[in-house]
């Protein structure tokens, strides 16, 4: 297992000053967004028609021993406006060409969330069974809208050797275990997951069972902590809609790996990946607002190199 970083935590530095910095560090793996929610100016989709532009941007990494684990396009592809929708949709299917191009073996993506009819302006995201008309809301957006996007926007990676990994996120019709098996389900099983801790931990999922439930789906990793207030959770409820900014009073904020949850943790959740076979590179993204970029990417890698050192699987004396 190794460290990478999601590069849109640099969305004003140029390619040149996030190699320099992330090899500071001792980073050579790199997860570039390419659209949708993730700005990020360092990979191109015009790098599809331009192969003298894609070219020098591969050999510019190459030259700096850096490798992609992922191209992101988090995006919302369920959208009830058509033409937001399309754009969503647009750049995730490019993105996996460009995937393709580059031999890049993962997407990460977001399920996206329908609106509450064919006539909506707004997502509508369901979280009670109850009044029944919840329920058969739910219902008519994985059958109308979850299943024929995902069934056919899967088989288009697959076709093009692109596996697509499902961040689960709150807001969005796939957001826990359970929900992510649904659409793998249905989909097929080169779509599974990106897995984020941080996304699971205000819900009250442990992520140590999660990964024990999803084991081959989790295709790639963010390394993302978060910290939760029990006094203002009694207060909000972990449904909590107050702005990110507002720290002092919200249920819970994004937080630096290692400033939610401590070594042992980590620790547990390095060695769970591995026994559920990932093996590959957890990547550190930064969305802690008591951090700047550089604190907080400096001390997830330092943090991190000494887990993945402490959870090696080394030899058995006796195998």
């Amino acid at each position: 297992m190794r460290l990478g970083i999601f590069t849109a935590l640099f969305p004003n530095l140029t390619l040149d000053e996030v190699i320099k910095t992330i090899k500071k560090i001792g980073i050579s793996t790199v997860e570039l967004g390419t659209g949708n929610y993730p700005g990020d100016p360092h990979c191109k989709l015009s790098f599809l028609e331009d192969d003298q532009a894609c070219a020098e941007f591969q050999q510019k990494l190459k030259d700096n021993g850096i490798t992609i684990s992922a191209l992101s396009s988090h995006g919302n592809p369920l959208h009830p406006v058509k033409e937001v929708r399309e754009k969503y949709i647009q750049t995730s299917r490019k993105t996996i060409l460009l995937a393709e191009k580059l031999g890049v073996g993962v997407v990460n993506d977001f399920s996206g969330c329908p609106g509450d009819s064919d006539n909506a302006t707004y997502p509508n995201w369901v979280t009670t069974p109850w009044p029944p008309e919840f329920i058969e809301l739910l219902e008519w957006q994985w059958k109308e809208k979850v299943l024929p996007y995902w069934t056919e926007h899967a088989r288009f990676a697959r076709d093009h050797g692109v596996k697509i990994a499902i961040e689960m996120h709150p807001g969005f019709v796939v957001y826990s275990p359970e929900t992510l098996l649904r659409l793998r389900e249905a989909a097929g099983d080169n779509l599974g997951c990106n897995f984020d801790p941080s996304h699971l931990f205000w819900q009250g999922i442990d992520p140590l069972a999660a990964v024990r439930q999803l084991g081959p789906a989790i295709f790639h990793v963010h390394a993302k902590d978060t910290m939760l207030w029990q006094g203002n959770i009694n207060r909000s409820g972990v449904l909590d809609t107050k702005s990110y900014k507002d720290e002092i009073n919200r249920a819970w904020i994004f937080r630096a790996v290692g400033y939610g949850h401590g070594a042992e943790f980590w620790n547990n959740l390095v060695s769970t990946l591995r026994m559920a076979g990932y093996d590959y590179v957890l990547s550190i993204e930064h969305e802690d607002s008591l951090m700047s970029v550089e604190e907080g990417l400096t001390k997830a890698a330092s943090f991190l190199d000494q887990v993945i050192l402490k959870t090696t699987p080394g030899e058995i004396w006796w195998a």
